[in-house]
Formats: C-alpha cells, structure tokens, sequence
C-alpha cells in the first residue's frame, strides 16, 4: 500500500493547489490571445496587411465570480466521488481530468478573430524557393508556383536579382532578357554580331554543313573572304593570307601548306609507293609540277581531254606537250600576303600518255595529298590502256583513290586495302607514315572535311561518280571493278 500522503487531501489544500494551477494556465491562455493579434501579418501580392483581434469589453469581476462558483461545484462533485473510491487510488489523477474539463468550459479571453481573407499561420509560411527561408515579412514574387524574396529571384546565367517586369524563361530556369539573347540567339561567326531577323520576324543564318559556322546571309555578297582550301568565311578579327592571285587561306590551313615544287616531292613519292603497294605500280616516271592558279588555267586551255566542272580546278593530268611556269622558291608571308616567290617556265615534252601531273600550290598537305592521288589515277588509267571512258566512270573511280588514300592518313590504323593487296601495302604504307610524320589535331580534322567534300559533292561525275564506284569497290574490290571498268566501260552492279 502507498504511504498514507498520497492519498486524499483536506479540502484547503487541495483547492489552494488548483487554483495556482488554473491561475498559471488562464495566465497561458491570455498570452496567446494577445500574441496572435501582434503577430497576425497576411502577406498579399506586393502589399503588407496585419489584422489585430478587435476590442472586446468583458466584465472581469462576474467573470472571476462565476469562475469561483465554477470551481466550487467541480470540487464538491469530487469529494463525493472520492468518498467512495478505494482508499489506494489517487488524487493527482483526478487533478488531471479536472484540469482538462475547467480548461474546455474556460476558453481564452480573446478568442481569435477570423477576417474574411485568409489567416496567417506562422506554422505554415511561405518557403522561398531561392534561399528555402520563411517569407515572413515585405514584399515577394509568386512565380512557377513558388514565392521568392524578391533578392532571391536571380537570372540563371549572370546570377543576379531580376528586377525588370519581364524576363525570359527556359524550363525552370529564369533569366534576363538581355542574358537570354547572349545565351540562345545566334551570333554570326564572320562579324560576332546578333544575327538579325528576316522580313517574316525569323532568324535567318547561314550554316557550314561541316564546320557548322554560321554567319549572316549578307557575307556571302558582301566580299567576305573565304578560304581557299577549308571553305571557312574569314573573321572579322582573324585577317586571312591573300595568296596574290584572288585566293585567301586561312592561318590553320597555312600552317601545313606546300609551297613549291621541291616541298612537294616527298608527298608525291610516298603516294606513288601507296599504288604501289596495292599493285598499281606506275611504270613512267610522271614529272609533277606545283603551279600557281593562271598557270594551271592556260595548262587546262590547252589540253584536249579531261573535266573540269569545279569553279577552281586544283590540279590537272597532262597528255599534251606544253610549256608550263612552276614555282621554284617558296613565299614568304609578308603582313597578310605572300611575297617573294620565284618562279621559272619548264617546257614539257610527251614521252608517253601522260606528260605531266600538275597541282595548285598553297594548299594543306592532305587536300595536296588528295589531288595527286587523284591526277596519279587518271595517269594509272591512260597508262593502262582504259580508253574512252565516260567522265561518271573516270572521275569516280579516282575520287575512290583520292577518298582511299585520306582513309589511310586521317585514321591510323584504318584497313581499307582492296581485296587484291598484298604485304607490300603495309609496307608501302608504313613507310608513308614514317615519312609525314604526326599530325597536329588541325590537320586531322582537315583532312575529315576534304573525305566529307568528296562524299557529299553534288555534281555528277565526282559526286555521283564516287558513290557508284566507291559502292562497287566495298562490294567486289578494286581489282574486279578495274577488270569490269576495262571490259564494259561501267561499274559493275
């Protein structure tokens, strides 16, 4: 049994003990009146609206009077209760249920004013979607279905608050207008300007389907220039070489250009080991001459055979006897021009089909490459004894050469031997490579634009050429579509 001083108290004590009770908990009971009406704010749109509980007369001594006579009848219902309950069960417990009926029939003084406009709850406030803090004060943006400070509303790209009226958006992601113009629409590339708008409000821009550099449509009339070799409109702040006879070459295609006639050599030599190596020996010694562009153009006036469907012809398979003007020394680049250059007249005399392979000079080493692997076939061809071949036939099946032999160059490691090759190839290839050396990332990717022109022309005989033939080597190999070409004079299908 507990001891005997937890059990039933004198009535003194016991009510001297709840009311300190009650006392501290009406006590409670007002605070939380009076905090609500400080505390009340309802934040709308960009204006602060507090709302305070009115004003209310209440007449405290009734109140105090029907709280005592309240607490009187609760009091003597319990010593009647209590009097029949075992002697064991204690009083603090019913101090507990009192408690809590007194608390339910005694509401707070002030209860809380309902305004027609919803309530602040400060249990529920608004979560700022930049700093994820309370907005608890001043002024806010509602935007994509969350509230900001309005210094936590920050453009994407520059980070700063977004202040203007308007402003862009892009999934989620706000910006400034002026932040989203520099991020989304097109600059050109030629004069690093906005690109404008069209009569119809559109953005309308030109596009290298390799390079993709776009540039406004008005520089290709306005005398911009354009590289010779890789096709590129020149910068506004990266000036061309003028190469003196109207072409311009642009500084990365420069950096692996042949010059002269002497630099050429060992590329002309490692080509013609490359037919070797695949069988295709060339039995004539073929004089190979680097040219300037008025050169090459008289040399074409002359010769008989041949086609030229291209606005500027790199390079030419001779077969009559001419006297042509090549270049000796080398220029110099002078300011953003080449200077200096030495040039000397050579007669040349026809000892077999093919008198001489004649190429532009200035061009990167891999389009120079890609030149005389081409002319070598039409020489290979007119050497061989294939007459009379019509010009989808004769030109496709060079531009296979020239495509194949870039291959090799651009991919190291690429197998794209015919089927008729032997160990020769691979030493014939090796060999080249010793003798070029490495490539910067420049040159590769020069030597993957000229692959793509010559897969993607579009005249018929080099463009439409090339893919019947490179079709028919992929299926039947080199060797038999070369015996097909001698029998019927077309590809075999």
């Amino acid at each position: 049994m507990a001891p005997s001083g937890e059990f039933v108290s004198s009535y003194a004590e016991r009510k001297s003990r709840f009311m300190k009770w009650l006392s501290k908990l009406f006590r409670s009971g007002n605070n939380r009146g009076g905090t609500a009406g400080n505390r009340n704010h309802q934040l709308i749109g960009d204006e602060n609206m507090v709302w305070r509980a009115p004003f209310r007369s209440v007449d405290e001594r009734s109140r105090t009077q029907k709280e005592k006579e309240e607490l009187d009848h609760a009091i003597a219902l319990s010593l009647a209760e209590d009097s029949k309950r075992p002697s064991g069960y204690r009083w603090q417990d019913k101090d507990n249920e009192l408690a809590r009926s007194l608390q339910d029939k005694n509401p707070p003084i002030y209860p809380p004013y309902a305004p027609s406009v919803p309530q602040y709850n400060p249990y529920g406030t608004r979560i700022c979607g930049g700093c994820q803090q309370d907005i608890r004060y001043g002024n806010y943006l509602g935007c994509m279905g969350t509230f900001f400070h309005p210094q936590c509303f920050c453009c994407r790209s520059c980070g700063r608050p977004i202040v203007e009226n308007e402003f862009s958006l892009s999934g989620r992601d706000p910006y400034h207008k002026s932040c989203f113009k520099e991020l989304a629409h097109p600059k050109c590339e030629v004069c690093h300007q906005f690109i404008p708008t069209n009569r119809a409000g559109l953005i309308e821009y030109r596009c290298h389907p390799f390079w993709s550099q776009k540039y406004c449509p008005s520089h290709e009339h306005d005398n911009t220039a354009r590289c010779c070799s890789c096709e590129r409109l020149e910068s506004w702040d990266a000036r061309y070489i003028s190469v003196g006879d109207g072409r311009s070459l642009c500084f990365e295609c420069m950096e692996s250009a042949i010059m002269d006639t002497g630099d050429c050599q060992p590329l002309y030599h490692a080509i013609r080991d490359y037919y070797e190596g695949m069988n295709m020996k060339l039995d004539q010694q073929i004089p190979m001459l680097l040219v300037e562009r008025q050169a090459l153009n008289e040399a074409i006036v002359g010769e008989k055979n041949g086609l030229h469907h291209m606005p500027e012809t790199r390079g030419l398979c001779l077969s009559e006897e001419q006297t042509v003007t090549s270049i000796l020394k080398r220029p110099r680049i002078g300011g953003h021009q080449l200077i200096g250059m030495r040039t000397q007249p050579q007669k040349l005399t026809r000892r077999c089909e093919v008198t001489a392979i004649l190429v532009l000079y200035s061009l990167p080493r891999l389009l120079t490459g890609a030149i005389l692997a081409h002319e070598l076939m039409h020489g290979w061809l007119r050497l061989k004894g294939y007459r009379n071949l019509n010009p989808e036939v004769e030109e496709g099946i060079c531009q296979v050469l020239s495509y194949m032999w870039l291959e090799t160059e651009v991919m190291p490691g690429f197998k794209n031997m015919p089927s008729t090759s032997t160990s020769a190839a691979s030493s014939s290839t090796s060999s080249s490579s010793s003798k070029k050396g490495g490539k910067s990332n420049v040159e590769q990717k020069l030597g993957e634009f000229f692959m793509h022109q010559i897969a993607n022309d579009s005249s018929p005989a080099y463009g439409g050429g090339f893919r019947a033939a490179n079709a028919a080597v992929n299926k039947y190999g080199l060797r038999r579509t070369l015996d097909h070409i001698r029998l019927t004079g077309n590809f075999p299908l």
